[in-house]
């Protein structure tokens, strides 16, 4: 089976892979994605490629401990994705709050109670305090998929075949190695369309628009190096303009998570790049 996101994300781009199919180049040296969040992105790019090297990264060290676990410890984490599944049945709630108040010591442990809240929060999201702790309520869905085993063994194969390396660590560090002929794409928390619609506690660190403008800056050293760089945002104006001077496409895309259901309806986002999109563009 093709190996699909294992977690929820707000901003996840299943919603928007066909409009970005087209900033894909035939052939790139190495691929990279800081803001990995779910991977859809990277999960569509790697199918039906050749064998290529990525650096996958986000500053969120529970998400990318995840990836590690999916990638090399995959039937140990399922095995204890079947446990919570077994424990949940039983009193979903209690469960599920006894849970989101531990603190595993090991890698896998850690990994299978990220994805468990995942599956069972409220909305799919993943929010945390300032103090860093995971403090979405409980989620009321009747029968939650906690242990998708097919797409977990799917992602690890695709992890491991193309080389991927994960990385826990800002989009800089991430990206300090790359040059002339490697790929990347930036999909940080959207600048906000309105002073209610900012959602950026992906961390407990928050994103400004003064990491906004930074980001604009390393994409304009991305661009010096001779990297092809896309950068997916909102359409917000602010946006448009600093990143004048490069391709700034306007594209329609449903929002995947949103706290009432008439916020799931269609709207417009940003897709920067330093090359002209099109098939095979380079």
């Amino acid at each position: 089976m093709s190996p699909r996101p294992f977690v929820k994300w707000a901003g996840g781009k299943g919603r928007l892979i066909r409009q970005l199919e087209r900033y894909f180049p035939h052939s790139f040296s190495t691929y990279y994605e800081p803001f990995l969040g779910g991977g859809a992105v990277f999960f569509h790019l790697v199918e039906g490629r050749p064998r290529f090297n990525a650096i996958l990264s986000d500053i969120n060290t529970e998400l990318i401990n995840a990836y590690d676990v999916v990638k090399n410890s995959v039937e140990r984490l399922i095995k204890e994705l079947r446990r919570h599944e077994s424990r949940y049945k039983l009193a979903p709630k209690e469960y599920y709050y006894q849970v989101r108040a531990e603190d595993p010591l090991d890698d896998v442990g850690k990994a299978a109670r990220l994805i468990f809240l995942n599956r069972t929060c409220y909305n799919g999201l993943y929010r945390v305090n300032k103090m860093g702790k995971f403090n979405v309520p409980f989620g009321r869905y009747e029968n939650p998929s906690i242990c998708d085993r097919e797409n977990l063994l799917a992602v690890s194969q695709v992890l491991r075949w193309s080389n991927a390396k994960l990385l826990a660590a800002d989009y800089r560090k991430a990206t300090k190695n790359a040059g002339k002929g490697d790929l990347i794409y930036f999909d940080p928390p959207y600048q906000p369309m309105s002073c209610t619609a900012n959602f950026t506690s992906y961390t407990d660190s928050g994103f400004s628009f003064d990491d906004q403008i930074q980001l604009r800056d390393w994409f304009k050293e991305l661009d010096k190096r001779g990297c092809r760089v896309f950068l997916s945002n909102s359409s917000k104006e602010e946006v448009r303009t600093i990143y004048r001077g490069y391709s700034v496409q306007e594209v329609e895309v449903l929002r995947a998570i949103s706290c009432k259901a008439d916020g799931r309806k269609g709207h417009t986002e940003f897709i920067v790049s330093n090359y002209d999109g099109g098939p095979g563009a380079i």
